[in-house]
């Protein structure tokens, strides 16, 4: 080409008296630029401090370990130093929850912002899958930020709730009520279920409740003994309100229908044996916190 000339054995652009590296694409030629001598410098610095660096810190890998180079680091001890101070850290605390009633917790500012901190922690880990991050639960689940409690909402039954759970196979201590299949094992008949479901549905004005004199009688000959006369619900029943907005598995009449008929039973698990009780108190302390404990 006429832009370029050979010298030296090289081939020269002519414009910039520059060497070509001898590549060429759709008659464009590359041509070899020296770079510039602070980058070089800089680039050859780098590889001195790269081979500084793993001369003092670990970094080549050996067959069972790796070099622990020249300043002994360990990210891993340092690591254990850290949990180790954190843990002593926390140590009077926890051995003041340990020692300290649940209830008289919640008194204690001091116990009570640690204890919460630590509950909301563990919530995430054990419990916000059933009832969501923000508690506010699920169908099947209890929504923890309102005020209907099945098992009760002050901070010892919540306590309790956690600790034995509700209908866990392993706790002998564990909430435990079944409400009867009025349909599938022939308690009631269809016709009767959906009175008494229309009936229930009244309270809160669902769409299609009517409060029939019939409805009346078969709510207290079959209702009245868990639920209470006018649907208030009992604690000691572990039997939920149904005069509120507030349903579990649902809160239209085809919901009330189908849990009459063949009712559903949630399982919680007894937590008191597997975190262990100081565990459960911060737990209960951060549930009772939410805004909806008694």
């Amino acid at each position: 080409m006429s832009g370029t000339e050979q010298r030296n054995g090289r081939e020269i652009d002519k414009a910039t008296d520059t060497a070509t590296t001898g590549h060429e694409w759709d008659g464009i030629k590359e041509l070899d630029t020296p770079l510039p001598r602070w980058w070089l410098w800089t680039f050859y610095g780098t590889i001195v401090f790269a081979v500084g660096y793993t001369i003092a810190y670990p970094a080549w890998p050996m067959i069972s370990s790796a070099t622990s180079g020249v300043l002994g680091y360990s990210s891993r001890a340092n690591l254990d130093a850290s949990l180790d101070a954190a843990q002593q850290a926390q140590g009077s605390m926890l051995a003041a929850i340990s020692a300290t009633p649940v209830a008289e917790i919640v008194g204690d500012e001091q116990l009570s912002r640690f204890a919460r901190a630590g509950g909301e922690s563990m919530f995430k880990v054990y419990c916000s899958q059933c009832h969501g991050t923000g508690a506010a639960g699920a169908p099947g689940y209890p929504n923890l930020n309102d005020d209907e409690w099945i098992w009760g909402g002050t901070i010892e039954q919540i306590h309790d709730t956690i600790s034995h759970g509700a209908r866990d196979p392993v706790d002998m201590e564990t909430h435990y009520n079944i409400m009867p299949n009025f349909g599938t094992d022939g308690l009631l008949p269809a016709d009767q279920i959906r009175t008494v479901a229309r009936y229930v549905a009244s309270f809160t004005g669902i769409e299609g409740g009517e409060a029939t004199p019939e409805g009346a009688a078969l709510f207290a000959d079959n209702c009245a003994s868990c639920h209470g006369e006018a649907g208030g619900g009992m604690i000691d029943q572990g039997a939920p309100s149904l005069n509120d907005r507030i349903w579990l598995y649902g809160d239209t009449l085809p919901d009330i229908v189908a849990q009459i008929r063949s009712p559903r039973h949630g399982v919680m698990p007894a937590w008191g044996a597997r975190l262990g009780d100081d565990a459960v108190k911060q737990l209960a302390v951060y549930v009772h916190g939410l805004g909806g404990g008694e």
